[in-house]
């Protein structure tokens, strides 16, 4: 685990593979860390990719930043990021949460994307609704921690189903929510009440984009994913079997099958026919 000051805050991450290798940024997800990517980082890396893990500001080992943080905060953090470790363009993916932030990056920084990858995610703006919802979510995490709130929602990160039959997986991401800072966690909810629209990003995105999504995903739905696709017509969609909100850690092999095809067929060999 390295670290590094960005914005005032001290930002965890980890770098590895081969320091020419092709470089991809996982975002994780709320209320994750970094270790919800390991079976793709060690894919990644055995397949010669160079894959950077930052923990967001407010999880993990990364510092916390009370009271409210914006996505375009979590995106200037990672351009930091990739600037003190001299990488001028990199694949950003992200699942759910950490997918609005790499749509994000993409409409602050898109000359520094070189692909996009995103998981289980959403475009629109939130609703009305969903603002009053995420910010009594942040008021009850404030006031209970997350302990009530893990427990409530692990059948919906994880198919219903999963949850039983992949108990390791289940008691992993029931670990990295209870371990979640509950300040960290309610600013970036305050803040992800707040985001912008990226639907007309996506629509002017010209480097390669994949789509993944679990078949039994309760929270972004498989509709969800395809309204992304009538955005980018020229993306790739891949629906994971078996799988909910989380199919990276819920499927990892057939996951990693579609990204590192995907990196493959759609990034590392454009590369090379424009070369």
């Amino acid at each position: 685990m390295s670290r590094i000051a960005v914005h005032g805050v001290t930002v965890r991450y980890d770098d590895m593979g081969p320091s020419d290798g092709l470089p991809v940024v996982l975002i994780h997800g709320h209320p994750f860390n970094r270790s919800l990517w390991a079976p793709q980082a060690a894919a990644l890396v055995a397949a010669g990719h160079r894959v950077i893990l930052p923990d967001l500001r407010g999880y993990g080992d990364s510092d916390v930043t009370p009271g409210k943080v914006f996505l375009s905060d979590f995106a200037d953090d990672i351009a930091a990021l990739l600037g003190h470790l001299g990488v001028e363009r990199a694949v950003v993916g992200g699942v759910s949460m950490g997918g609005q932030i790499a749509m994000e990056f993409q409409r602050r920084y898109p000359q520094r994307v070189r692909a996009l990858v995103l998981s289980d995610t959403s475009a629109p703006a939130e609703t009305e609704e969903g603002k009053e919802f995420r910010n009594r979510l942040a008021d009850r995490l404030l006031a209970e921690g997350m302990d009530g709130y893990a427990g409530e929602v692990i059948d919906k990160m994880l198919a219903a189903y999963n949850v039983a039959a992949m108990p390791d997986v289940a008691a992993h991401i029931l670990g990295m929510m209870r371990a979640t800072d509950p300040r960290g966690a309610a600013a970036a909810l305050r803040g992800r009440a707040e985001r912008p629209d990226y639907r007309d990003t996506l629509a002017a995105v010209e480097a390669p984009v994949l789509i993944v999504v679990g078949a039994d995903d309760v929270y972004t739905s498989v509709a969800d994913a395809e309204d992304i696709h009538r955005l980018v017509p020229h993306a790739t969609l891949a629906v994971i079997e078996h799988a909910g909100h989380l199919p990276g850690a819920e499927q990892p092999e057939p996951f990693n099958a579609v990204l590192l095809d995907f990196l493959t067929t759609q990034v590392t060999r454009q590369a090379t026919d424009r070369a």
